[in-house]
């Protein structure tokens, strides 16, 4: 379907912009409410539309994206490049459904096929979404920022979203900076926040309602994602193996589901690890196994929460050698 994108406003007052944003009156969006209200809603007062989180890697775009949406549908770890998917989580909220699409950091150290694919992902991202959040950290640009910002169309309202702003201490190095940031976009708005405060997550609900178009949801008011269980299976076994090997462990590992069956309220989940090297499959299994068996209990109970079930989760660790520089095998892997 179509989206006109609302037009930012030329030329905005950079002093009042900064105003307005410090001083975080922006009206917070209402509670979420109750699944009959929000069948009670009238098709015709619906707002419907795509918004875009996009910034370098480990700026923090996943931690959003599952602020907004209420839930866990993004995987975290300190590990740059974790997020490998375009991953859309849902939030309907009074008249307004808003459609998040969080995307991996565009890469530049890199060229390999993996890495190809990463970046292909981001340039559909943002090519048809009614509003993009353009994630740095408060008061820092880069040439990683700036390489990201490059990409972004001119005809896609951009909301700089300074995100961290709790650790800034000196606020008024803020007007400068915002100033120098003006010059390389037309940003629409300026939004210093935290992902982890609730009231600001509320505050940028508010913000970014305007921009989206008046017209019918596209998912039903309960759906927090579009990725299948199988999907988020993969996802929740790879955050633990980075978050439990830290920095050991190159960035090319990946995990397959070889099986999903389900049985009454038992999920049983099949999964295999790959990584390039026999050193590295060492460092996943661990001394008498206890690493692999970690990753493997930390992601089913993460599961479990998920799902609100049992879940029944095997572990295998495989190498395969140059997996991530060979296209075919990059995308039998699932990346597109």
């Amino acid at each position: 379907m179509p989206r006109t994108p609302v037009n930012p406003p030329s030329n905005p007052d950079l002093d009042a912009m900064l105003a307005k944003a410090l001083s975080k009156e922006t009206a917070a969006m209402p509670a979420d409410a109750p699944a009959e209200e929000l069948a009670e809603i009238d098709p015709a007062e619906q707002r419907c539309g795509y918004v875009a989180i996009v910034g370098k890697p480990n700026v923090g775009k996943s931690t959003l994206l599952n602020a907004l949406v209420g839930q866990k549908v993004s995987i975290t770890s300190r590990k740059a490049q974790t997020t490998r998917h375009r991953i859309t989580g849902m939030r309907t909220v009074g008249p307004t459904q808003f459609i998040f699409v969080d995307t991996p950091g565009f890469q530049t150290r890199h060229g390999n096929a993996l890495n190809r694919a990463l970046n292909k992902t981001v340039m559909g991202a943002v090519s048809d979404v009614d509003l993009i959040l353009f994630v740095v950290e408060a008061g820092h640009f880069n040439l990683a920022d700036a390489k990201v910002l490059s990409l972004l169309p001119a005809n896609v309202p951009v909301i700089l979203l300074a995100n961290k702003f709790d650790l800034v201490h000196r606020r008024g190095d803020l007007a400068p900076w915002l100033r120098s940031m003006q010059e390389r976009h037309p940003f629409t708005e300026f939004v210093p926040m935290s992902a982890k405060t609730a009231k600001d997550i509320e505050r940028l609900f508010g913000i970014c309602e305007k921009f989206l178009p008046q017209q019918p949801w596209m998912h039903d008011p309960d759906d927090l994602t579009d990725r299948s269980e199988r999907f988020m299976a993969s996802e929740m076994v790879r955050e633990k193996l980075f978050r439990l090997t830290g920095d050991e462990l190159p960035y090319t590992s990946t995990v397959i589901i070889d099986k999903f069956e389900e049985e009454g309220a038992l999920k049983r989940i099949a999964a295999t690890i790959v990584v390039e090297r026999e050193g590295h499959k060492g460092m996943v299994i661990g001394e008498g196994g206890e690493k692999l068996k970690r990753i493997g209990t930390e992601a089913r109970q993460e599961l479990e929460k998920l799902w609100d079930c049992k879940v029944f989760l095997e572990l295998w660790v495989k190498v395969r050698s140059g997996w991530a520089d060979d296209d075919a095998r990059v995308r039998s892997f699932g990346y597109e």
